[in-house]
């Protein structure tokens, strides 16, 4: 078995504008610290690991965001997918509080640098409409408010009469919530490797990483074509395809959909809140930088990408109802239509911290529906931890917390 099988991601034309390929640097005989994938994941940690001094090369068996980041819809919140509540019922709620506490900072640290960045990358402000749903309904939404409050996190009730009123949608109570963005994610990753690179990192593709050795000094990281590399530190940054050697099968792939209307659609709700249902299957939707209605959902538990490919007609089709439905319109026009692998875990978090049985192999495995905020929480904690100053809360995160 290989480190990562290659996989089939993504299908369908997703709708962010393709960049330039970034160019290929050469491959060094050793470094301080790789990066396996040029995601969003792997592009936030070698931004910040190469301008904290540190020696990095990112490598990636793809050009850089030519994966799932290319598929991301990308909005960047700080409400897990998993409710404040039900997340209190599996862990306490304390440690649910901190969970989301941190998350909450995540985000707006990553929003002060991105607008200190220079980075264009379509990066908006916006408030996040959580909807009533078959997952929270009226008095559950209340409920989670309450919850949210004692957290000291920025969530309001609001009645269905006022969310009618004021954003111009179907009557329906919901959260309303602050410090939520939306942003382009593939000029975003391409931004961070530019700069990662400027601060002296390496990106190196396309390349396989077929295996590693490691010792007590060092891992040693298999190529394709016979090649070497040694570094100290070793992250994990692959996505959804995964190292099943150290990543548990508690995290799951299943698949999901999108669709976009052509640029410049006319607006057909207030203030640009980004929408998203309490509902199991969910629906989401966000207007994007150039003007689109972005719609996403529909998600299903199998990352066959013949099963996946198959339904993309049919999802479109439903997407496209189920979104004007959420809108209050007769119909949306669609543009583009996408399919894409997807992660998930028990409680809606991501995979950070050292590999089971390793002390210089690190996961960095965003699962869930926050990869943008989950990329960003990565580079925060593992950076810390490869500086030889571990945060307490990466434990929260720790890829093994299902095990008992």
């Amino acid at each position: 078995m290989r480190l990562t099988e290659p996989t089939d991601l993504r299908s369908g034309q997703p709708c962010w504008p393709q960049p330039g390929v970034i160019g290929a640097d050469l491959l060094p005989d050793r470094c301080e610290i790789v990066v396996v994938g040029a995601g969003i994941m792997g592009a936030m940690l070698a931004d910040r690991l190469s301008r904290e001094g540190h020696q990095v090369v990112v490598l990636d068996r793809r050009p850089p965001a030519h994966g799932s980041t290319a598929a991301s819809t990308a909005l960047v919140q700080w409400a897990a997918d998993t409710p404040l509540l039900h997340l209190s019922q599996r862990w306490g709620a304390e440690r649910a509080a901190a969970i989301w506490q941190r998350l909450h900072r995540t985000v707006n640290n990553l929003a002060v640098e991105i607008e200190h960045s220079g980075i264009d990358c379509g990066w908006q402000a916006r408030s996040e409409l959580y909807l009533a749903g078959n997952l929270l309904d009226e008095d559950a939404l209340k409920a989670e408010a309450e919850c949210r409050a004692a957290a000291g996190l920025p969530s309001v009730f609001l009645e269905a009469g006022e969310v009618k009123a004021r954003f111009d949608l179907p009557a329906r109570a919901a959260l309303l919530s602050q410090d939520a963005f939306g942003v382009d994610p593939v000029a975003l990753t391409h931004g961070l490797l530019e700069r990662a690179r400027a601060a002296g990192a390496a990106i190196v593709h396309p390349i396989e990483v077929l295996g590693l050795d490691q010792a007590d000094d060092g891992v040693s990281l298999i190529l394709d074509g016979g090649a070497r590399l040694e570094a100290s530190q070793v992250v994990l940054a692959t996505g959804y395809e995964a190292s099943r050697w150290f990543l548990p099968e508690a995290f799951t792939l299943g698949s999901s959909f999108a669709i976009a209307t052509a640029p410049d659609t006319p607006p057909v709700w207030a203030e640009g809140v980004m929408l998203w249902e309490a509902s199991d299957p969910y629906l989401y939707a966000r207007r994007t930088d150039d003007g689109r209605i972005l719609v996403g959902g529909g998600d299903i538990d199998s990352a066959d990408p013949h099963r996946r490919d198959a339904q993309l007609a049919q999802k479109q089709a439903r997407l496209k109802l189920d979104g004007a439905r959420l809108l209050g319109v007769d119909e949306l026009q669609v543009d583009c239509a996408w399919a894409a692998t997807f992660g998930s875990s028990p409680d809606g978090l991501p995979a950070l911290g050292r590999a089971a049985h390793t002390q210089r192999v690190w996961l960095a495995h965003g699962f869930g529906g926050n990869g943008v905020t989950f990329a960003r929480l990565g580079a925060e904690l593992l950076s810390s931890a490869l500086a030889g100053r571990p945060d307490e809360e990466l434990m929260l995160f720790d890829p093994y917390r299902f095990e008992g």
